[in-house]
């Protein structure tokens, strides 16, 4: 991984964590910090740990939204590129073959709960706040948040939540099913996260992310074409290695070892 200057990278026993580092901005989105995300990602696609966690520096925010100072100076034509460059960003991390957390301490407003949205789980402190607040400056989301929120609820809360500009808190998202694990504090967040992830990968990761692909299309279908997809996943499962690691070791009673192959 290159260096970056707003993104910070480690793994922990094969889990990857990604920190936005601009805690004296809340961790804002500008176009900086989306060009580096957008490169980190698109090395991420092939690296091979068991999952990727998602958060901000500081103890204030994930991501309070996007730099509303830098889009102050906008035109129409840069507002495009902007919203273009973020929703890419988003489905870059869909996109990611492995589970990714957004581990969520303080703020996820704007930009930040439409990057959390992207996530597969989103684990929060007590402390998290989010919100959609884009009319309160004559806008509206533009990364994704007019679209995952209401796929994720459904369609009357979202339209609720984006209309008024409201915040939620942590137990009202995790209310709405949005919030999959609290936790009392970012260390503990931080802590359950990881230890997710790790239980994670005891399991196949070839499997892990085929399920992942097949339920994110399926979701943008019928039932019955969600079923043809999963119908050919499952098929394909049967020529790889960790099927038969998984299944030999099932009937030999001992811990399987996956390959992802």
């Amino acid at each position: 991984m290159s260096s970056f200057e707003t993104l910070q990278y480690e793994e922990s026993n094969g889990v990857g964590i990604l920190t936005i580092n601009r805690p004296d901005k809340l961790n804002a989105l500008n176009a900086t910090v989306l060009k580096e995300l957008k490169s980190f990602l698109s090395d991420a696609v092939s690296k091979k740990i068991s999952g990727l966690i998602l958060t901000g520096a500081g103890d204030k925010a994930f991501v309070a939204g996007a730099d509303i100072a830098a889009m102050t100076s906008m035109s129409a034509s840069d507002a495009v590129e902007f919203g273009r460059l973020g929703q890419t960003v988003t489905m870059m991390m869909e996109y990611l073959p492995y589970p990714v957390i957004a581990a969520v301490n303080g703020f996820a407003l704007g930009g930040g709960f439409e990057m959390a949205l992207a996530c597969d789980f989103i684990f929060a402190s007590e402390k998290a706040v989010f919100g959609l607040p884009e009319v309160k400056l004559g806008l509206i989301p533009g990364f994704g948040g007019t679209q995952r929120l209401a796929r994720r609820t459904h369609i009357g809360f979202a339209k609720e939540l984006v209309f008024s500009g409201r915040n939620m808190n942590a137990q009202e998202a995790r209310d709405r099913g949005l919030v999959q694990k609290m936790f009392y504090d970012n260390a503990e967040l931080l802590k359950g996260s990881k230890e997710f992830l790790e239980g994670v990968a005891k399991n196949s990761p070839l499997a892990i992310g085929m399920a992942k692909k097949v339920m994110d299309q399926g979701m943008q279908t019928t039932l019955e074409q969600g079923l043809g997809l999963e119908v050919n996943a499952f098929s394909q499962l049967f020529n790889s290695q960790d099927m038969k690691e998984g299944t030999a070791a099932f009937l030999a009673k001992r811990p399987a070892v996956f390959k992802g192959e």
